[in-house]
C-alpha cells in the first residue's frame, strides 16, 4: 500500500495565502512570504495531515497559472534555495509535498513563446504551441494566431505532441524530484491533456520514486479513463464534491449516497480501484461555509467527507469555516491571505471537529480503505458501514432539526460514539441511539481514540531501554509484545512496533511516547 492510500491532503493556494502582489513585472525584489509555512507545520501535525498540495510556486505573471520559469520559485514567494528549506522541514515532520503541474498552457512571457514574437516564422518554437500559425493576427495583436486555454489568450496552449515540450516538462519534474524531493504532482486541467504524455511521465515518475502519487484535475467524464495503471492514480472528485453540499442544502441524502454507491459500493462501484481525491471547496469553487445554507451541517459535511471512500482534502482556512465567493468574475475571495492567530478566532469548534476526525481517521483502517455499504436512508439521516477484515465502523448522520431515534442490526456486542465516547444501547443484536438534530456519529466496536488525553506531549524517558521481544503491560490494562524498534523512512524518529497479545493487532508509536508517562504513570511497564 502506498503512502497516498492513507492519506489527508491540505491544499494551499501559495500566492493568495501568502498575500502576494497579484502582478509580477520582474522588477521586485524576492522576497520570502512561503516562509510563513514553517509556522504553520504545528498546526498541519495537529490536523494529521499527511502532504502540503501547493499551487503555483513557479516563476509567473499573475495568478500562477501562466508559467514563465518551471524551474524558478516566484519571486513574490521566495526562491529555490528557500523553498527547498521549506520541502526539508515539511518532510522532517513526516509531511510529504505535491505541486501543481500547469502542464497544458503557459504565459505570454514565457521565453519560447517570447522567441516567436520577436522572430516570427524563423523561430524554432513555432511547434511548440497548440494549433499556432500566421494566417492572421491573434486577439492579443501578435502578428500570428495561437490557440489560449478555454479562450483565455493569456494562457498560450502548449503541443503536448511536440517531443521538445515534452522533454522541456519532464526535465522540470527531475528537477522538481531531485532539488526538492517533491512526492507527488496535481496535475491542472487534465481534461485538456495528451494520454500518452500522461503515459510517459508516469513512468517517469514511478521510475524515479515507486510511490510517487499522481493526480489530475478532472471535471467531467469518466474517470478510469485518466486514473488508471497505464496514467494517473487519481483525480478530483468533482461528481461528489456537489452532492456533499447540495444533499444538506436540499435535504436529500439520497443523492450524495446515489454517487457514493456508483462510484465505490460493494455491489459493482464503477472506481471501486481509485482512490479519489475528495474536496468540499477548494481554489476554483465558493468555500463550503458560502455554499451551506445552514452552518449546522458543517460538521456534517467534514465527517462524510472523511469517512467515504476516497482521499480526503482540505482547503486553507476551511477547517476554520471562512467564507469566501466568487465576485464580479474573481477568484481572489476564494484565495486569501490567512494568518492562525486570526484564524483561531474563527469557528474554533469545526477546527476541533476536524482534528478529531483525523485522529479518527488515523485509528481504524476501515474508515480509509475499508468497503462502502449503506445501512439505512431517509432524505434526512443517512447511516452505512466501512468494512475492512474484521473491522467495521458505522457513520451515522442527522441533518434534520429535530431528535431521531436510530436503530439497527449488529452483529457487535459493543458500541461506542467515537465522537463522545459514549456507549450505544445493543441488545439482541439491535443497536438503539438517539440522535441530536444537526449530528454525526462514528461507531466503533473498540474506542482507541479516547483511550488517551488528546492533548498528551510525548515525555521522553532516555534511561529506558526497549527489549525486543519483551512483553509490556500498558498502563490501562492491555498487554503487548515488543516485536520491532524501527526509524521512520522520512523523519528517522525512532518508532516501537509492538503487538497485542489480545487480538494480534500490530501497532506503532514513538519510542519518546512509549517510554514515557501519561500525567505521573509509565505508559508502559515491562513484565518480568
Amino acid at each position: 500500500m502506498n503512502w497516498y492510500d492513507n492519506a489527508i491532503i491540505y491544499h494551499i493556494y501559495p500566492l493568495g495565502f501568502c498575500g502576494a502582489p497579484k502582478f509580477n513585472d520582474g522588477s521586485e525584489d524576492v522576497t520570502y512570504r512561503l516562509d510563513k509555512v514553517l509556522d504553520w507545520i504545528p498546526h498541519l501535525k495537529e490536523m494529521n495531515v499527511d502532504a502540503v498540495y501547493f499551487g503555483p510556486v513557479f516563476e509567473s505573471v499573475e495568478h500562477g497559472y501562466d508559467t514563465i520559469d518551471y524551474k524558478k520559485i516566484d519571486r513574490r514567494l521566495g526562491d529555490n534555495n528557500s523553498f527547498r528549506f521549506i520541502c526539508d522541514r515539511l518532510h522532517e515532520n513526516g509531511i510529504r509535498i505535491i505541486l501543481d503541474g500547469v502542464f497544458n498552457h503557459v504565459g505570454r512571457k514565457f521565453p519560447q513563446f517570447v522567441d516567436i514574437q520577436e522572430k516570427g516564422q524563423g523561430s524554432e518554437y513555432c511547434d511548440w504551441f497548440q494549433n499556432l500559425n500566421f494566417g492572421g493576427p491573434s486577439p492579443c495583436g501578435d502578428p500570428f494566431w495561437y490557440e489560449g486555454w478555454n479562450g483565455h489568450y493569456n494562457l498560450v496552449k502548449l503541443n503536448l505532441r511536440n517531443p521538445g515540450v515534452c522533454d522541456h516538462l519532464l526535465d522540470a519534474v527531475n528537477y522538481w524530484i531531485e532539488s526538492f524531493d517533491i512526492d507527488g504532482i496535481r496535475f491542472d486541467a487534465a481534461d485538456c491533456i495528451d494520454f500518452d504524455f500522461f503515459k510517459r511521465i508516469r513512468s517517469f515518475c514511478k521510475g524515479k520514486k515507486p510511490d510517487f502519487w499522481l493526480m489530475g484535475e478532472i471535471i467531467h467524464g469518466d474517470y478510469n479513463r485518466w486514473a488508471n495503471p497505464e496514467m494517473l492514480d487519481s483525480v478530483t472528485n468533482y461528481e461528489c464534491y456537489k452532492g456533499l453540499w447540495s444533499s444538506h442544502n436540499d435535504k436529500n441524502y439520497f443523492e450524495i449516497d446515489y454517487s457514493i454507491n456508483r462510484q465505490s459500493g460493494a455491489n459493482g462501484g464503477i472506481y471501486r480501484n481509485i482512490d479519489l481525491y475528495n474536496f468540499v471547496d477548494n481554489h476554483d469553487v465558493n468555500r463550503l461555509a458560502s455554499t451551506l445554507h445552514n452552518h449546522a451541517h458543517l460538521p456534517l459535511v467534514y465527517t462524510l467527507m472523511y469517512t467515504m471512500p476516497g482521499i480526503p482534502s482540505i482547503y486553507y482556512g476551511s477547517e476554520y469555516g471562512i467564507e469566501g465567493r466568487k465576485e464580479n468574475n474573481s477568484d481572489d475571495n476564494l484565495r486569501p491571505c490567512l494568518h492562525l492567530q486570526d484564524m483561531e478566532r474563527e469557528n474554533l469548534s469545526l477546527y476541533k471537529h476536524i482534528v478529531k476526525l483525523g485522529r479518527i481517521y488515523r485509528a481504524y483502517p476501515a474508515l480509509r480503505t475499508g468497503s462502502y455499504e449503506r445501512i439505512m436512508i431517509t432524505n434526512q439521516q443517512l447511516l452505512f458501514k466501512k468494512v475492512l477484515g474484521e473491522q467495521t465502523v458505522y457513520v451515522a448522520l442527522n441533518l434534520a432539526d429535530y431528535d431521531f431515534d436510530l436503530n439497527f442490526g449488529t452483529h457487535l456486542s459493543r458500541l461506542v460514539d467515537v465522537f463522545t465516547a459514549s456507549p450505544l444501547q445493543v441488545e439482541n443484536d439491535n443497536a438503539y441511539v438517539r440522535m441530536r438534530p444537526y449530528s454525526a456519529m462514528i461507531i466503533v466496536a473498540d474506542d482507541i481514540v479516547n483511550t488517551e488525553p488528546e492533548d498528551e506531549e510525548p515525555v521522553e524517558d532516555k534511561d529506558t531501554e526497549i527489549v525486543v521481544g519483551a512483553k509490556y503491560r500498558h498502563f490501562k490494562g492491555n498487554e503487548y509484545e515488543v516485536i520491532a524498534v524501527a526509524r521512520h523512512s522520512e523523519t528517522m524518529e525512532e518508532l516501537v512496533v509492538y503487538k497485542s497479545l489480545k487480538d494480534g493487532e500490530v501497532w506503532a508509536r514513538p519510542k519518546a511516547m512509549f517510554v514515557g508517562k501519561s500525567g505521573e504513570v509509565r505508559r508502559f511497564t515491562k513484565l518480568d
